[in-house]
């Protein structure tokens, strides 16, 4: 397996460090995947437990190595993030001090070819970030009608011809079904325009993120856990979150703002204590992995980067 790099580590540690030194601290890791920015917490807060969520079996059982140095202070629950509340629950934690969030697919998923996630590699149509449910990508395609599919390529994919490359899949799955990665990739490149083909990398790739996103309901997940996420933090406690695609970006920066703005009226001339933000944001907009990074890690290119810190209990 190809190295892993995580994603902006010294920037990720620097944001939470405020909220975890010199104290006994609670931080969830939303996404543990091989457990690189949760090796770093654990190395540089001595006092730090760690709650590790992943949806993925395998995810779970390289970072539960990888962690095994400090397994006195993790504890890795097999859970997707918008199951935040109850696995603190279960755990019987109240309020913890940091929550980070490294979205979209792993490395472990992309470099492993029968996962199905890559265009690019021959493998069966799955894409399940828990291969142990749920159903596969080959189930959407050979499943949904071309209305549906036309409305997951282009919400999830921002795909410009999306009704082209849906009624393609339909009409190849009326004389087989399809399972084959590489023949998907194949299709939608026929479907699209020739011009279309000749710039902007592979054209699949849109189609691609549009079914990892519907098999996996990544946004539906996100949009419950993001708030969820928010109101387990204490107040002084911060949540960090890295995306990969405009759609996510979007509902982060969203739920961050909304947390961050006043919600008085605007003609009172006093703001009340309840209407005052719950969150002050740490990033200036979305920040992003500087060249040195890119070169180490080229996967870290689309990288966005928000935060914020909890500045007071809700009303």
């Amino acid at each position: 397996m190809p190295r892993h790099v995580p994603v902006m580590l010294d920037r990720v540690v620097a944001l939470l460090a405020p909220a975890l030194e010199g104290r006994p601290a609670v931080v969830v890791d939303a996404t543990l995947g091989l457990g690189g920015h949760a090796e770093a917490l654990l190395s540089r807060h001595p006092a730090l437990r760690l709650v590790g969520l992943d949806r993925d079996p395998q995810a779970l059982q390289l970072s539960g190595d990888r962690l095994s140095p400090y397994e006195e202070r993790i504890t890795l629950v097999h859970a997707v993030y918008d199951e935040l509340p109850a696995v603190l629950s279960r755990l019987g934690l109240e309020r913890v001090d940091g929550v980070l969030f490294d979205l979209g697919v792993s490395s472990l998923q992309l470099d492993e070819a029968e996962r199905g996630f890559a265009y690019a590699v021959e493998a069966p149509l799955d894409m399940r970030m828990d291969p142990t449910r749920g159903r596969t990508a080959a189930d959407v395609v050979n499943g949904y009608t071309v209305e549906r599919l036309t409305a997951v390529l282009r919400d999830y994919g921002e795909e410009r011809f999306a009704r082209r490359i849906a009624e393609a899949i339909v009409r190849e799955r009326d004389r087989t079904p399809l399972h084959s990665s590489q023949r998907l990739a194949e299709l939608v490149r026929e479907a699209v325009p020739a011009a279309t083909r000749r710039t902007g990398g592979h054209p699949a790739k849109r189609t691609f993120q549009a079914l990892r996103v519907e098999v996996n309901d990544e946004l539906g997940a996100l949009a419950r856990a993001l708030p969820a996420a928010v109101a387990a933090l204490r107040v002084g406690g911060r949540i960090v979150v890295l995306s990969y695609q405009s759609l996510e970006d979007r509902l982060v920066k969203r739920v961050l703002r909304a947390g961050s703005t006043s919600t008085a009226p605007a003609d009172l001339p006093v703001e009340p204590e309840w209407a005052a933000p719950q969150l002050r944001l740490l990033t200036r907009g979305a920040e992003t992995p500087s060249d040195a990074e890119l070169a180490d890690n080229p996967r870290a290119a689309s990288a966005r980067l928000r935060a914020a810190e909890r500045i007071r209990e809700a009303a």
